[in-house]
């Protein structure tokens, strides 16, 4: 019985070093805290993913939790990103989106349903023909990327999504590692951020680029899941 338990306890532990958290936002290269200004995952103790594309956790996964951040500022044109807390272990692909918080609330009170959110940033697969596949997301301790300067100004929920696709051979086998920042862009401009979607809604499962079998045979081409990256 003790040596089952150990084996159990065991077995939990390796899943959970094998999954991964993104609890720090980076701004202009400085790394905050753990959950500052990220809003406090339900995985932020077993580190487990996202795996139903109905679920309401697909937007922030704070279902459990229901947790709020502090706001960071940040200048439209300045970096931004997320740090996990060891590195993304799975192949996989990553997406970050902004949804502009409406007038009348705050990012800390807002929790981002409808269409509103846009991509900014993404890290897809490499591929050649059919010959071979790779992930540059792979082993990344972090992200970041530069919001666009015509970015308006004003609060906004930023989320990252990490779509694991080590077993994404059949549907719900893509794990999703995801989590919500709280941002107030300042100086920003006048553009018009789209395409927009929703979480849940954005995706069904059944995407190229997320029901894939990533080792045979190897596919030939990749299509990034969700719309097309804004870049102002």
């Amino acid at each position: 019985m003790k040596f089952a338990s150990a084996l159990a306890a065991f077995t939990f532990a390796g899943q959970a070093l094998a999954h991964y958290t993104f609890p720090s936002l980076i701004i202009n290269g400085a790394t905050q805290p753990a959950w500052q200004s990220v809003r406090r995952t339900n995985n932020y103790q077993s580190r487990g993913p996202v795996t139903d594309m109905k679920s309401i956790d697909l937007r922030c996964y704070t279902s459990q939790t229901n947790a709020k951040a502090t706001t960071a500022n940040v200048t439209a044109g300045s970096t931004i990103g997320f740090a996990t807390d060891g590195t993304i272990y799975h192949p996989g692909v990553l997406n970050i989106y902004m949804a502009k918080v409406p007038g009348g609330t705050t990012a800390a009170n807002w929790d981002g349903s409808g269409n509103v959110w846009f991509k900014v940033h993404q890290i897809s697969a490499t591929t050649n023909g059919g010959s071979s596949i790779s992930f540059p997301s792979d082993g990344m301790p972090s992200v970041s990327f530069t919001i666009p300067k015509s970015t308006p100004t004003g609060e906004y929920l930023i989320r990252v999504e990490h779509i694991a696709l080590h077993s994404a051979g059949s549907f719900g086998g893509a794990q999703f590692y995801i989590a919500c920042g709280q941002v107030n862009v300042t100086g920003g401009g006048s553009g018009s951020p789209g395409p927009l979607v929703s979480f849940p809604g954005a995706y069904t499962g059944n995407e190229p680029g997320i029901l894939i079998n990533i080792y045979y045979p190897i596919p030939a081409t990749y299509t990034q899941p969700g719309p097309a990256v804004w870049r102002g």
